[in-house]
């Protein structure tokens, strides 16, 4: 297979060609969804907060005890300081955490009467919250379409060809224009979902790629089907 040429693409090219993409893989991961764990707002922002700078699946082993333990803003404005430190402590960087969601208990205490508001200019002015944790508690908790352009996200939608921009608001701008608003929130989980279990940063699995013809970056990874399989992870992994 040869690698796609996409630099005399025209816009509407470059949107047609985006949105198979975006069809086959949604095919792919029908089931893509938020890999944080939680019931409510509170508890989505709380763990994409917790989220940076580790894994999803080692939040997740936090926040159950954390969940329960502190169950509303209040409690959070209201921490003892070294309990929430022992508990936050697996997910590294945990004195900034606990900072960080005992900070923002306080202001949704203060300003919101403790309910996260459903509105990205609203979250955005909360401590720790940028527009990418806005969109993934806008998109996820309350179904309000969101871009969540994160590490695999934008490493993604560049490798793709559908934009060459770093910036993430600007990426975010981009990237949104080329789908219908309905489809934010889904295809940011689907990207995300593709990027951790094949389309990974150092060598992606080319070679069982659904979406390789129509990708510039084809070659860049394995190009052999049986080694590319082997570097499938999660539900997708050989057995």
């Amino acid at each position: 297979m040869k690698r796609l040429d996409v630099t005399a693409e025209s816009p509407v090219s470059r949107t047609r060609r985006a949105r198979k993409m975006y069809r086959v893989l949604h095919d792919t991961y029908p089931y893509a969804r938020c890999e944080l764990d939680f019931s409510t707002p509170l508890e989505l922002l709380v763990a994409t907060i917790l989220s940076a700078q580790t894994t999803d699946v080692g939040v997740n082993k936090v926040t159950p005890t954390l969940f329960a333990r502190y169950p509303d803003a209040a409690a959070y404005a209201g921490a003892d300081r070294e309990q929430l430190e022992q508990l936050l402590k697996p997910t590294g960087f945990f004195r900034a955490k606990t900072n960080a969601v005992m900070t923002l208990g306080q202001a949704l205490v203060e300003r919101y009467d403790g309910e996260v508001p459903p509105r990205l200019k609203d979250l955005v002015t909360l401590p720790g919250v940028g527009r990418k944790t806005a969109n993934v508690v806008l998109g996820n908790a309350f179904g309000i379409p969101g871009l969540t352009v994160d590490t695999h996200f934008g490493r993604l939608v560049r490798r793709f060809g559908w934009t060459v921009l770093d910036d993430p608001v600007k990426v975010e701008q981009e990237i949104g224009a080329l789908f219908p608003r309905k489809d934010w929130t889904m295809l940011s989980n689907v990207l995300i979902f593709h990027g951790r279990r094949m389309c990974h940063a150092k060598k992606p699995a080319c070679g069982v790629c659904p979406i390789a013809r129509w990708c510039p970056s084809y070659g860049d990874g394995e190009t052999d089907p049986e080694k590319a399989r082997k570097l499938l992870k999660y539900e997708m992994a050989p057995a």
